[in-house]
């Protein structure tokens, strides 16, 4: 059934008031988006600084030290998954890839035969996973656009808390890492037990990549009062930095799906505004013409 100008009209005016909101979303997001990756790229070295006094420590240690959070357990039974993602939608695929990863890294856990325990940071991912049926041990909302140190410190010290506690025997997280604004990759690294941890080994590679083919002399620090103490105060920290660099990360990803996917409803709301224009033009000629061929007919009636 064909619509009459009024309807086009009005369908015209909706669209556009969309397209001021999408446009309006989309410069936010390009401006919490600058000062996101300000924030990485001030954490990011003192962030690989932790990791690779960490992992150096840990080498000098030799065997595991006698600290609870150091101890890795004889077999891993049970996995706590802490899936970062964000409070609100309209980001495209941000919030599904990493449902979607945790689900799969789940699956895979269980049928290896392991107990599967889910952590959510971000209101849609908690949402998300009940939804699909799987029960989330905690969730923590509330500051997934713009996290702050603290709050990194709250979900390691549950986590840590759930790693002494044997409520798991191992810790990983899945996040969105940030290399551009329309270029986010699904990470996943294990963070506990540290002798597993795959961000020490990125680091490790890091090093080898830095230091080229040749082959070079490194300094071997010296512990005091020793590398276990060193090692006793430093964990708790590579913890923290470790889920507080996935959050800014997975923050700046959020911001800059949001502003790629307002950008894109921006020009889709421009280009339907542009069809239904041209479908009223037409329908405003069509009656003009209508009216014309009634008022020669009459003419010619009248004749």
């Amino acid at each position: 059934m064909p619509q009459s100008q009024r309807d086009v009209r009005n369908r015209i005016t909706a669209i556009k008031n969309v397209e001021k909101i999408t446009r309006a979303m989309a410069m936010i997001a390009a401006a919490r988006l600058r000062r996101a990756e300000q924030r990485i790229l001030a954490l990011r070295p003192y962030a690989n600084a932790i990791r690779r006094m960490t992992r150096r420590a840990a080498q000098s240690a030799g065997p595991v030290p006698r600290v609870k959070i150091l101890e890795e357990r004889e077999s891993v039974n049970k996995v706590g998954l802490l899936l970062v993602g964000g409070d609100r939608g309209l980001a495209g695929a941000f919030n599904s890839n990493i449902v979607r990863a945790g689900v799969a890294a789940g699956r895979e856990h269980e049928d290896a035969g392991r107990q599967v325990l889910y952590f959510a940071s971000g209101r849609r991912i908690a949402s998300s996973l009940n939804f699909r049926g799987l029960d989330v041990a905690e969730s923590f909302t509330g500051f997934t656009d713009r996290p702050a140190y603290p709050d990194a410190r709250k979900i390691a010290q549950r986590l840590v808390a759930a790693y002494l506690d044997h409520e798991v025997d191992q810790v990983e997280t899945i996040y969105n890492g940030f290399r551009s604004v329309i270029s986010q990759v699904v990470r996943r690294e294990t963070l506990l037990p540290l002798q597993r941890a795959t961000v020490l080994e990125s680091e490790a590679r890091d090093d080898e990549e830095t230091s080229g083919d040749a082959p070079q002399r490194r300094t071997v620090p010296e512990y005091e009062p020793s590398a276990e103490a060193v090692l006793r105060r430093l964990v708790p920290d590579y913890v923290e930095i470790s889920i507080y660099r996935a959050l800014l990360e997975s923050a700046a990803s959020e911001h800059g799906a949001r502003m790629t996917a307002m950008r894109h409803a921006s020009d889709n709301a421009g280009e339907l505004i542009r069809d239904l224009t041209l479908e009223m033009n037409r329908a405003r000629q069509a009656e003009i013409t209508q009216e014309i061929m009634e008022v020669v007919a009459g003419v010619e009636a009248l004749g």
